[in-house]
């Protein structure tokens, strides 16, 4: 049978007739960018959040870029982000003139490990991100203490955690700013690239607006040197679309998760823990295991589409080999990405699917990969 890593068509026909509906207005309206879907959207994504305002941006990456502008972080900063992550987390740093400082993970969830936090802060320290990898939402309790104590904002990348919770509370709205990614694959995905920025301070929100828009206050009206970060007419109408089934989806995606969990665990991989308070939604299912070449080629032999997230931790990329740091500085970060394989994920796997990927694993298992 095969089976695909993510099936972005198949979740296109189930919700084919109110897509095309939404798109045909926007066309209609030629409201192409910004305009009364974005609006829309950032009032529904808002209220769906608990959050009191959401800025739609046309990126996940200009999400954290512009609200660390916003924030007034600059050149001679240094911001606090985890080894262990997509590089566009530290990109935004460095587009913003600062400098990242890399923070190790645990090596039960691949989240920020928040024992180590503490002795990266410096005088130059203006902000930390921590990133709800793979959608499970990091200790927030244990950062927001340490960052409130040194009186340095947080700011939640949360482009893999669409609906997360922690402590029955979503997902980007515990620090000074929650960043999105809309990119197509994510759990609420838009059908091009898209971000959005969610804040409670007015005055953060002002700015990011002014930012994504050339700067504008009114138009042509430029109060500062902006960008042009603004989010699509069609990305928010598809956007709009899709919040209505993201619950819906993220369930699907837990219960899959359960599904793995159960027939996994007697299996020679090694599986990410479920840590207490919070809800994942499963944005990936990583699995690790010292074989992953072989297990990976296997499964690719049955069919089975498999990923890498993320094969080369941040310190050890070569566009931040400028920064000093070498192999072993961060030990759990550099097993995550020597061990880490993504089986496949998505609402629409059939338990048989799911089935077929574990009948995978378990013959390699019955090999001696492990």
């Amino acid at each position: 049978m095969g089976v695909p890593f993510v099936d972005l068509k198949a979740q296109y026909r189930s919700i084919k007739d109110e897509v095309d509906a939404a798109i045909s207005e926007v066309i209609e309206d030629t409201a192409f960018v910004l305009g009364p879907a974005v609006e829309k959207f950032e009032k529904d994504f808002a209220a769906y959040l608990g959050a009191e305002r959401v800025i739609g941006v046309n990126t996940g990456t200009a999400a954290l870029h512009l609200g660390l502008l916003a924030l007034g972080v600059g050149p001679g900063d240094e911001v606090i982000v985890p080894a262990h992550t997509f590089i566009a987390t530290a990109e935004a740093v460095s587009h913003a003139g600062a400098r990242p400082v890399f923070v190790d993970v645990q090596g039960a969830t691949g989240n920020m490990d928040p024992t180590l936090l503490e002795r990266a802060i410096t005088p130059k320290t203006r902000a930390i991100i921590v990133v709800h990898l793979y959608g499970q939402p990091a200790d927030l309790d244990e950062i927001l203490a340490i960052a409130d104590h040194h009186r340095i904002p947080l700011i939640e990348d949360a482009c893999q955690a669409h609906g997360a919770t922690y402590r029955g509370r979503r997902a980007g709205t515990y620090g000074a700013l929650g960043c999105f990614s809309f990119y197509p694959g994510k759990n609420l995905g838009a059908y091009g690239e898209g971000g959005a920025v969610a804040t409670a301070d007015a005055d953060l929100a002002a700015r990011l607006r002014r930012l994504r828009d050339h700067g504008q206050r009114a138009r042509y009206r430029h109060v500062e040197v902006g960008y042009n970060a603004r989010l699509e007419g069609i990305q928010g109408a598809v956007l709009g679309v899709k919040l209505r089934h993201l619950d819906r989806w993220n369930q699907a995606r837990r219960d899959h998760a359960i599904f793995y969990d159960r027939e996994l665990r007697p299996l020679r991989v090694e599986l990410t823990e479920r840590a207490p308070h919070r809800e994942s939604v499963y944005h990936l299912y990583v699995v690790r295991t010292q074989a992953r070449a072989a297990l990976q080629e296997n499964l690719s032999g049955r069919g089975i589409q498999t990923g890498l997230h993320y094969p080369t931790p941040l310190h050890l990329q070569e566009a931040y080999s400028g920064l000093g740091y070498a192999a072993g500085a961060f030990p759990a970060a550099e097993r995550w990405s020597s061990q880490c394989l993504s089986l496949p994920m998505y609402p629409e796997l059939t338990e048989a699917m799911l089935r077929e990927v574990v009948e995978g694993i378990a013959a390699c298992s019955m090999q001696g990969v492990r």
